[in-house]
């Protein structure tokens, strides 16, 4: 009796325990169907934008022609019509702008039967780029695009259409950085290394033609016939052809041999301080002036008239804006003549005495060196420290 009457006890229980798994059992089913089910729809919309995206970078090649387009690396982030503004002078020109994930084109409409076309006029690699607005005088709404292989000046439609794309270009930017770890800050202001750690890696941004009369290293005005403008390729600035009778390899342009100014070839060939001996690398370093920021400093000769000389003390400190402090002794506290350098043009004499001049509206600064070694490694950081704030 006791043993029948277990049993039932025991059916009771299995009896009990079934309903309850099988109603877990249709619970957990239904999750993982749901799970599934959303992994498929997440996994359609993926193939869904992927197909989209690879449709659109189709017809851009089919406009452009540029193979590399059809990349599934690529991502589009927007198109648009910009007046680009010449390096030369102020005029404008229509171009179309494609923005990818990697990189800019820039391009010009052509004659087409079969729907819009494009001329590719030039890639720039979002790698280094950079982008800030501009202001100019004779147009509104500028942005400019710098990068290895070209600087662009662009004006755009509107505050907002100018916002958009600056706005646009910075996060592709900042996601290209961010991806390739780089961390750069993309407004970082330049110091005094820069400017020729970069000098020939990027292109510059030109001065413009009609904003100078004269030569910007001989200070010769220019003229239509015997004297006409040239650009440096290495720093943009307008020269006549006898500054400019030079030739580097520049690395934006695909090392190809360009013209340069005298400064910008000491530069990139490799003149400066390569043959400074020890005497002349402690003169450059000595720190006379503690509570300055002292860029370069070493005795030389200087004069009105290239007649009268008198030894001085010069130093170069990092101020802003630049001067030439001409002390004359090391220790003094005052100098005998400050020399605003932004206002100056800064001229190599060639004959006699290694010599160069700061010439100002009504004075003519000249220093000689002791020699030609010496007066490059002045001349190329005078000139540095005028780029800096331009």
């Amino acid at each position: 009796m006791e043993q029948g009457n277990e049993r039932p006890a025991v059916n009771d229980m299995e009896t009990d325990t079934t309903p309850r798994r099988s109603r877990f059992s249709c619970e957990w089913t239904k999750e993982s169907t749901v799970d599934e089910r959303t992994k498929m729809h997440l996994g359609a919309e993926e193939n869904r934008d992927e197909k989209e995206s690879l449709k659109r970078l189709l017809e851009i090649y089919e406009m452009v022609g540029e193979e590399e387009v059809v990349n599934p690396a690529n991502e589009f982030l927007k198109e648009g019509r910009l007046l680009k503004l010449a390096a030369r002078n102020a005029s404008a020109m229509e171009r179309h702008l494609f923005l990818f994930n990697n990189f800019l084109l820039c391009c010009s409409a052509k004659f087409s039967l079969v729907g819009q076309r494009f001329t590719v006029r030039c890639r720039i690699g979002v790698e280094d780029m950079k982008v800030h607005q501009t202001t100019n005088e004779d147009h509104l709404y500028t942005f400019q695009i710098s990068g290895k292989e070209k600087t662009l000046e662009l004006q755009a439609s509107s505050e907002q259409d100018r916002d958009e794309w600056t706005e646009v270009i910075q996060g592709a930017i900042d996601m290209f950085q961010k991806k390739n770890e780089t961390f750069k800050m993309a407004s970082k202001e330049l110091n005094m290394e820069e400017p020729a750690k970069e000098l020939g890696r990027r292109a510059p941004r030109w001065i413009r033609d009609n904003e100078v009369t004269v030569c910007m290293m001989c200070q010769e005005p220019f003229n239509a016939l015997t004297r006409r403008r040239h650009h440096c390729r290495a720093c943009g600035y307008v020269v006549c052809w006898k500054c400019s009778d030079n030739k580097v390899s520049l690395e934006y342009d695909g090392n190809k041999l360009n013209k340069v100014c005298k400064a910008c070839y000491s530069i990139l060939t490799g003149q400066r301080g390569e043959r400074m001996d020890r005497k002349k690398r402690r003169m450059l370093e000595s720190d006379t002036h503690p509570g300055q920021d002292i860029i370069m400093s070493s005795y030389l000769q200087y004069g009105e008239h290239s007649m009268i000389w008198q030894q001085v003390w010069c130093v170069l400190p990092g101020t802003d804006p630049p001067v030439l402090q001409v002390y004359t002794t090391p220790q003094d506290e005052k100098p005998l003549v400050t020399v605003p350098l932004l206002s100056c043009v800064i001229e190599e004499l060639l004959h006699g005495q290694h010599c160069f001049c700061l010439k100002q509206s009504r004075t003519c600064h000249i220093f000689s060196c002791e020699d030609s070694d010496l007066k490059q490694n002045w001349l190329t950081v005078l000139k540095l420290s005028v780029m800096r704030n331009l």
